[in-house]
């Protein structure tokens, strides 16, 4: 009997140190446990790249999803370029050019009783530039005074008439009605009528 008494007192003492270890274990694995519970989720969703129609102006935007804070927008406008080669796209330039006035020939014909009216307007008018020929009287009176003028010289017309106080309704084409003879090859017919005979002789 005497000899069984160490064992026991041996076997009691390993269930301690046993069951201290379980414990230790167990707190231990809870540790571990409570702190992989509270890290913070990490997201790996990819951003997504949703590009939008490009705007009238050509601007294009493209917006970046996903990741939220870290969303972002970037919008990019390109510029209009204006081309004339055949086959692209853009806005055509027109160049217009406009002849000198030494380019059209002008003739300017009395049609009053007012003796050096056509002299008179010659001068006024050739100081633009204009290619004066020998003034001439016309072939009848006329009350108004009126610009013609042949096939693609209106414009200059209209600006021989603005120059001399001629209103734009008088600016005509020159036709087998004009009140004159024998200008062939001339560009420009201006008509001296009894309207501006009154105003030079009153301005003299």
């Amino acid at each position: 009997m005497d000899d069984e008494q160490p064992q026991t007192a041996t076997s009691g003492s390993l269930s301690i140190v046993r069951a201290a270890a379980v414990l230790i274990i167990f707190v231990v694995a809870v540790a571990v446990l409570v702190s992989v519970g509270t890290r913070p989720s990490v997201s790996t969703t990819a951003p997504t790249t949703t590009p939008t129609t490009a705007a009238a102006g050509g601007a294009t935007t493209t917006t970046a999803a996903g990741g939220g804070a870290a969303a972002s927008t970037t919008t990019t406008t390109a510029a209009h370029t204006t081309t004339t080669k055949a086959g692209h796209k853009g806005k055509a330039t027109t160049t217009t050019t406009t002849a000198p006035p030494s380019a059209t020939s002008v003739v300017v014909a009395n049609g009053t009783s007012v003796n050096g009216l056509a002299a008179h307007y010659s001068t006024l008018i050739g100081a633009g530039g204009w290619t004066m020929k020998t003034p001439i009287d016309a072939a009848t009176s006329v009350p108004t005074s009126a610009v013609y003028y042949v096939a693609g010289q209106q414009q200059q017309a209209g600006s021989i008439a603005t120059g001399i106080g001629i209103k734009p309704a008088q600016v005509l084409p020159l036709s087998a009605s004009t009140p004159v003879t024998g200008v062939t090859g001339v560009d420009v017919v201006v008509v001296i009528g009894a309207d501006l005979a009154s105003a030079t002789t009153t301005t003299t």
